[in-house]
């Protein structure tokens, strides 16, 4: 074999373990995330009788909008105004009782009164009459007692039904509209019945989306995000409230963003997708893609540490523009194989 030929093998090693190589980028990275979210009431609520009685009349319907306070539903309980009246005689009655025993206890004391001075005088009474009228007094007492006891009872009675007659009238607890209407005159309604109406906010809404755990450290409280809904319609909430909590099922976290509605456009239930926006605390790693080797045992990038090849075992994260996120042992500057092969091994000359 003359030189010529000799040389060959040595000249193509010497081409192939020339490596073009780039400097690792580390900067923070400005990404979006399309991530889908539900529009929700801000409020809502099923209204329920809170005494039983029978539906008397329903001043709303489907789609009324109402003010707090607003009387919604009439009910009517003949039984309980029938117990009030009894309860009102009652009091009445045991006032008169007290009024009687009252003059009774003034009689008592009268009496007590003269028999004590004339007792003064050796001889007058007998002291066993004075204190059989002491007796009669501290006895006329206790009954004033438990007279007045029987008075406050039934007093206290006779307000808490007047009170459990002003359920009778539903009101609205807030702004909003009705939803559903789920009765009609003649229904019977109580705490175990059925609901009544449903009334919702919707001047305020809640729209959840439902973040990516790899995304959770980026949340800003405050936060403006926008967000498009099907039709043509979109709109900017506030990140406004965190669940503090992954579901484990699917390994995201609700946010709730505080939406203006005050036309009415938006309504709860629509499907929403919201633009989020990703930050993170420090600089994203970014290398070319193909600097990327994947093989059936790993994923890595070669760098060049002092003239000879490391492999630097990554994982991959995002695309930003025509570099690619990694995740590593790796810095800013380091020089890594543009093109990355598993051909080229570790401990190998990097020219």
């Amino acid at each position: 074999m003359n030189a010529r030929n000799f040389l060959l093998p040595i000249l193509f090693t010497a081409a192939a373990l020339a490596q073009e190589t780039t400097p690792v980028v580390v900067k923070v990275l400005d990404r979006r995330l399309k991530l889908p979210a539900e529009v929700q009431a801000y409020q809502s609520v099923d209204l329920v009788a809170r005494v039983q009685g029978f539906v008397e009349k329903v001043l709303v319907d489907r789609g009324s909008m109402v003010k707090k306070g607003d009387l919604l539903v009439e009910l009517s309980a003949p039984e309980m105004k029938a117990q009030l009246s009894e309860f009102e005689a009652k009091a009445l009655a045991i006032e008169s009782q007290k009024a009687e025993a009252e003059a009774r206890l003034a009689a008592l004391e009268s009496t007590l009164a003269r028999l004590r001075d004339a007792a003064k005088t050796p001889g007058a009474i007998a002291a066993n009459e004075v204190v059989q009228s002491e007796k009669a007094v501290e006895a006329q007492k206790a009954l004033i007692r438990s007279i007045q006891t029987q008075a406050t009872a039934a007093r206290a009675s006779a307000a808490g039904l007047k009170e459990m007659l002003q359920f009778l009238s539903v009101t609205a607890p807030f702004d909003g509209v009705i939803t559903e209407r789920k009765v009609h005159p003649g229904a019977l309604a109580g705490p175990a019945a059925p609901a009544l109406l449903r009334l919702e906010q919707i001047s305020r809404l809640r729209v959840v989306v439902a973040v990516p755990e790899s995304e959770v450290s980026g949340i800003v409280r405050g936060a403006a995000v926008p967000f498009s809904i099907q039709g043509g319609l979109s709109g900017t909430g506030t990140v406004a409230r965190l669940a503090r909590s992954l579901d484990p099922r699917t390994r995201t976290m609700s946010v709730e963003l505080d939406v203006s509605n005050a036309g009415g456009a938006l309504a709860p239930g629509m499907y929403a997708e919201v633009t989020w926006p990703v930050r993170k605390a420090k600089g994203s790693i970014l290398v070319p893609p193909g600097a990327v080797v994947t093989t059936t045992e790993k994923v890595f990038v070669i760098r060049n540490n002092g003239g000879t090849a490391e492999h630097v075992q990554v994982s991959k994260g995002a695309s930003a523009g025509d570099l690619i996120e990694v995740f590593g042992n790796l810095k800013d500057g380091d020089l890594v194989v543009k093109r990355g092969s598993d051909e080229i091994r570790v401990g190998q000359a990097i020219k």
